[in-house]
């Protein structure tokens, strides 16, 4: 299972990943104050009571939290400001019950249970509705491709399920109610914005005193039709630069027609890159 919790100045930010590495990277994002569902489950074991299986590798980790969970005083709880899905979990079952109990309660205080949840007077029947924290998910895919054959279960397939698990406690779209939540990511356009921005700043490293000629094209290389794809051939650069989009066969896609059309599909990545060359005029390398 992957799951942690921040602090940055005032706030509170729980986020699905439970590793060392996965705290590390959350606190150089500026945040101080790490929480994650292996420091709240080694806390607090009955949050969680299938969990035991897992103790030895919790505890590997865990650290204290910066409040208990007070059931009987909750201004003394633990509040939670922002719930981070890095990686894909690990222990799904816990990360969706912590999630879960954060979007219940009010105002993120764990242990807390919000009285407007289920009020068809308000927007999504009231879940959602008492300051609980956003959600944010960093990938979108629901397959990646790992060492085993075939394509094994993302980030994306932990959110269907958690999002099934949300409709099935909320009455879900049948009774108006929905997950609220940002994803962050491939298709999505911040991510295609985020990665030119980057080449733009890394242009004059490799061309000197040519970069000040436009961006003229680049080239979007994956394996994976629905977010690689998708999202090189939606973005609309604001410089005006074309993108290209080359599917790869080495990953999730490894033949037939795939639901978003490239400019290409070549077998792997070198493949690609020598296909981009062509198209661009330049001279591939020889080998």
């Amino acid at each position: 299972m992957e799951t942690s919790a921040v602090k940055w100045q005032r706030s509170k930010v729980r986020d699905s990943t439970t590793n060392i590495q996965s705290i590390l990277t959350v606190n150089r994002y500026g945040f101080k104050n790490v929480v994650t569902p292996g420091d709240i489950i080694t806390a607090h074991p009955s949050i969680w009571p299938f969990a035991r299986v897992f103790a030895d590798y919790y505890h590997s980790f865990a650290r204290p939290l910066p409040r208990s969970i007070d059931a009987e005083d909750p201004s003394k709880s633990l509040k939670i400001d922002a719930v981070f899905v890095f990686h894909d979990p690990r222990d799904w079952a816990l990360d969706t019950q912590i999630i879960l109990d954060i979007l219940l309660s009010c105002q993120g205080v764990l242990g807390t249970y919000s009285s407007k949840n289920n009020n068809p007077a308000l927007p999504n029947r009231g879940f959602q509705q008492d300051g609980q924290p956003t959600i944010y998910f960093s990938n979108p895919d629901l397959w990646w491709a790992a060492a085993y054959h075939l394509p094994r279960l993302g980030q994306g397939g932990f959110r269907e399920a958690l999002e099934g698990v949300w409709a099935a406690v909320t009455g879900g779209s049948k009774m108006g109610v929905q997950l609220q939540k940002k994803i962050i990511g491939k298709p999505f356009h911040d991510t295609y914005a985020f990665a030119e921005k980057k080449l733009e700043l890394h242009r004059p490293l490799i061309l000197g005193d040519k970069a000040a000629l436009p961006l003229k094209r680049v080239y979007m290389i994956g394996d994976n039709p629905e977010s690689d794809i998708k999202g090189g051939n939606d973005y609309r650069s604001p410089i005006g630069s074309e993108w290209y989009s080359v599917l790869v066969r080495s990953g999730v896609f490894r033949g037939g027609e795939p639901a978003w059309k490239p400019k290409a599909i070549v077998e792997d990545v070198w493949d690609a890159v020598r296909w981009g060359l062509k198209s661009s005029g330049w001279k591939p390398p020889s080998g």
